[in-house]
């Protein structure tokens, strides 16, 4: 079966039960709410993953799925990399839920949500810029440096379509609780 290397949500609904499902997304955002089927495996353990990936790929193509389609982007660009047939889900889980369709969530009552991660990094940059302008006003200009090195960060990562940001804030007790399964 050919599989694009995207999918919308109109494309990929009809065609679920021909797809293994791979959320990039951290345990506890897995956690929050998923695909129906999906397995998790975290974006930071992808490469550890491939063999057990490359093994699903052979039986179903993987649809890669995050909370906006960027994370899964990467994911899939990284599986055909290493020649394992994937497609990224366009718009993510927000886009699949504005379409009206249901997620999973875990068994046991529905856990509080968790931020997604690009709101996770929007947030603490935020945070990181306002606090360093307030030490450097009120204590040390010096310290304004550091709103000027999370600005250098966010043009590297847009630069380079990686976030060191996320993957620092993904390996945090939060987003690493209710862990699913791998493939």
């Amino acid at each position: 079966m050919s599989v694009p290397t995207s999918l919308d949500v109109s494309q990929a609904h009809p065609r679920l039960s021909e797809l293994t499902i791979v959320d990039v997304r951290t345990p506890a955002e897995f956690a929050s709410g998923h695909l129906p089927e999906a397995v998790n495996v975290p974006l930071d353990r992808l490469a550890r993953s491939l063999p057990e990936l490359r093994s699903a790929a052979e039986h179903r193509p993987l649809l890669v799925v995050c909370a906006s389609g960027a994370r899964s982007e990467n994911a899939a660009g990284t599986l055909v990399s290493h020649g394992i047939t994937a497609s990224s889900l366009t718009g993510g889980t927000q886009a699949w839920t504005a379409e009206g369709h249901v997620l999973q969530y875990p068994d046991g009552p529905r856990k509080r949500a968790v931020w997604a991660m690009e709101r996770q990094v929007r947030f603490t940059a935020g945070v990181g810029v306002l606090l360093g302008l307030a030490l450097g006003l009120l204590l040390h200009p010096a310290l304004a440096l550091l709103s000027a090195a999370i600005g250098g960060g966010l043009v590297f990562s847009a630069l380079t379509h990686t976030c060191g940001m996320a993957v620092v804030l993904g390996r945090l007790p939060f987003n690493r609780r209710g862990a699913g399964s791998h493939p």
